[in-house]
């Protein structure tokens, strides 16, 4: 696929869908039926099955097709039901784990999406992305990436795509039990720069706007206004708010009156707009009803289904192709499939195989990272992630933060503890004593906080929030 998206869609290290707003009941206003999607999709996910290769991969070095677990999970698929030839040994999510845990994945200089990828991929096969190994953990990946000076921001803020899909994955991939893993002052941070890049018709772009007026000014991108959509409503924002409401105003602007199909910055094409369905579909907007129905009655999802073979199953890039697309099949088909970036993997089919895989203890000796937040109640959120490398099967909140002085990533993210020893209370960090009412407090992946002590137990992958305050 030799365009200028794809060139592009590089380096954005295409994007996944988050969100499950399945459609599955579709009001009478609504062209494409249950059964032509239902159609669609089995049709497309036996062309996604197609593309997995002979040693049960769908990723590989550079751009790959991993992306597919997204899709598979939107359409109820899951990854270790996907073999070749009915080789259970190989099935898909054993093998993506393995590549995952490879210690010099993904490259030598890896970047921030990378790793976003990583996350919203893994949870979608159902593999817990902070427990892939015992030494991996993709939102301690995440974590080392906040920009200390530019709270809110993941990776170089000029690349606002990452600190988008930053959201995504911090948001989207949730805990085995569904509980969101991070605290909600990492949250807000995250949804205060996205809400400064959109731009003044009500869209996003994959560069920086905010604090630009002429970039504010310049037109928005439907791939990009798609995904900010869908980062905004996993961070828990209505689909009333009036940011996603301008966002909405800027897609229904884009239709194209007698095909549905959005017209994107690079023209009509799937990619473009499977990214935009699946952020409506992340925010519960029905994608075929209401703003998205043409006066002609087309809807986006009728253009997306009006671009796939059958029965073959895949998907073209542009409409006048003439042989499918594996990255546009895989955007096509979860945008049709109901699917926004990631998603809750489906039950197996398979006998025995489990919903979630994951690592459940440390493993001595070998080194690994934990995600760590710091907020002294000022506003001044400290993010990190944490090497370290234990000594037994689990560790202790003291040994975290005693390695956090000096092996996190942004470093300063701890800079003392009182005490420096023993099993009691937390009574200092970073110089903030507690006062009062106003103590440490610790929550992990999510839970509720509670006083924050040395010798709290802290398992692999945990996320770790600590806050100053009654």
């Amino acid at each position: 696929m030799s365009r200028s998206l794809t060139s592009r869609r590089i380096a954005l290290t295409v994007p996944a869908v988050l969100g499950a707003f399945a459609l599955t009941v579709l009001p009478a206003a609504a062209t494409s039926t249950p059964a032509q999607i239902a159609t669609s999709k089995a049709n497309g996910v036996a062309y996604l099955k197609s593309l997995q290769a002979a040693d049960g991969s769908y990723a590989g070095s550079g751009l790959s097709n991993e992306w597919a677990f997204t899709a598979f999970a939107a359409t109820g698929t899951a990854a270790v039901d996907v073999t070749p030839g009915g080789d259970t040994t190989k099935n898909a999510r054993t093998v993506y784990r393995n590549l995952l845990a490879t210690p010099g994945w993904p490259s030598a200089t890896p970047v921030v999406t990378d790793y976003e990828r990583g996350a919203l991929n893994a949870n979608a096969a159902g593999i817990d992305p902070a427990r892939v190994s015992a030494s991996r953990n993709l939102i301690a990946d995440v974590y080392g990436y906040w920009q200390t000076a530019e709270g809110g921001y993941f990776g170089p803020s000029a690349n606002y795509n990452g600190t988008v899909f930053a959201a995504l994955a911090l948001g989207g991939a949730r805990t085995q039990a569904g509980a969101r893993r991070i605290p909600q002052a990492l949250v807000d941070q995250v949804v205060t720069r996205i809400r400064a890049n959109q731009h003044n018709d009500g869209g996003w772009n994959y560069s920086k706007a905010e604090g630009n007026p002429t970039q504010l000014a310049t037109a928005s991108d439907i791939d990009m206004t798609g995904a900010s959509m869908a980062a905004l409503c996993v961070s828990g924002v209505p689909n009333t708010d009036a940011d996603i409401v301008r966002a909405k105003t800027f897609l229904k602007g884009k239709l194209v009156n007698n095909s549905g199909a959005f017209n994107a910055m690079f023209g009509v094409n799937t990619d473009s707009n499977g990214w935009a369905v699946s952020g409506l579909n992340a925010c519960g907007v029905n994608p075929q009803t209401g703003d998205f129905l043409t006066p002609l009655g087309r809807t986006p999802v009728d253009f997306l289904i009006a671009q796939q073979f059958n029965p073959g199953g895949g998907f073209k890039y542009l409409p006048g192709d003439t042989s499918p697309s594996a990255y546009a099949s895989i955007d096509g088909l979860r945008a049709v499939a109901g699917g926004g970036f990631t998603f809750t993997p489906p039950v197996p089919a398979t006998t025995g195989a489990p919903q979630w895989v994951a690592t459940s203890t440390f493993s001595p000796g070998t080194a690994t990272r934990l995600s760590l937040s710091v907020d002294d109640g000022t506003g001044a959120l400290k993010v990190c992630s944490v090497t370290f490398t234990p000594t037994a099967t689990t560790t202790t909140l003291g040994d975290v933060l005693t390695a956090a002085t000096t092996a996190a990533t942004p470093s300063g993210c701890v800079t003392g503890v009182t005490p420096s020893t023993g099993s009691g209370a937390i009574t200092a960090i970073d110089g903030k004593a507690n006062s009062g009412t106003s103590t440490w407090k610790v929550a992990v992946d999510g839970s509720a906080s509670a006083t924050a002590t040395r010798d709290r137990v802290i398992n692999v992958g945990d996320t770790i929030a600590l806050r100053w305050g009654s």
